[in-house]
């Protein structure tokens, strides 16, 4: 596609920003009624036991949430979106170390963010189980629990931090939320930041229309004539 003279391909599909934005908005709530409940100085923002049940009751629908995207979304797609995020090559490799090296769909730096996404995603969900039921049966009241609890939030509280300076003010990376936003990115920056991604998307697109329509779900004049489209390597939504 073609928009103001520059060309875009698709990058994330709907169900992928679906995903993103459910758990942008929950860990939002979460951290926000979270520092009420830990922090003495907020104590006095609101009722604590409504934002206890704030706090819990957008635990699970953050919960409810994703799993409805996984079911009713493109599950295929999302498949390959773990694949792309789980596979650590040479060149993921070598760029942590600072070498040059040409990034796919998703850099080994966006690919360690994932991991350690979901890893405290699990690690919060279950130290606040643990902490729910423990407030229901002392059996299950765990000394490092509130510690744990409590430290994956300082800790995703920075890498928020670095999160949103990237996505928001570094020159050089904040393209990438137009991406997530409306699923598109400019093609000179993609061929600058994955190009190995780019060079997957317009192969798979020059063939024939049919081709082109079965991996990217829309159908587009042919790369080969240099005209205006957009290529994505997944299914559609």
């Amino acid at each position: 596609m073609r928009d103001g003279g520059k060309t875009y391909l698709n990058r994330f599909s709907k169900s992928e920003r679906a995903v993103h934005w459910i758990h942008a908005a929950a860990f939002f709530v979460l951290l926000g009624s979270g520092l009420v409940l830990y922090l003495p100085s907020l104590a006095g923002i609101g009722n604590r036991g409504l934002v206890k049940d704030v706090h819990l009751y957008t635990a699970i629908a953050w919960a409810l949430a994703l799993l409805a995207v996984v079911l009713l979304g493109d599950r295929k797609g999302l498949r390959r979106t773990v694949n792309d995020l789980d596979g650590f090559d040479l060149d993921d490799r070598l760029w942590l170390r600072r070498y040059p090296t040409k990034q796919g769909r998703f850099n080994a730096g966006q690919k360690l963010n994932a991991a350690v996404t979901a890893a405290f995603a699990v690690l919060f969900a279950v130290s606040g189980i643990l902490l729910w039921y423990g407030e229901r049966d002392t059996r299950f009241r765990f000394a490092g629990t509130i510690v744990l609890h409590d430290g994956l939030m300082w800790i995703s509280l920075v890498l928020l931090a670095g999160h949103l300076y990237l996505s928001l003010i570094y020159p050089r990376t904040r393209h990438s939320l137009r991406g997530i936003v409306r699923g598109d990115v400019e093609l000179q920056w993609a061929r600058e930041h994955h190009p190995k991604w780019v060079e997957e998307v317009l192969a798979n697109g020059q063939g024939s229309a049919g081709q082109a329509k079965a991996r990217s779900g829309r159908l587009g004049p042919s790369l080969e004539r240099g005209s205006a489209t957009q290529v994505s390597p997944r299914d559609g939504d």
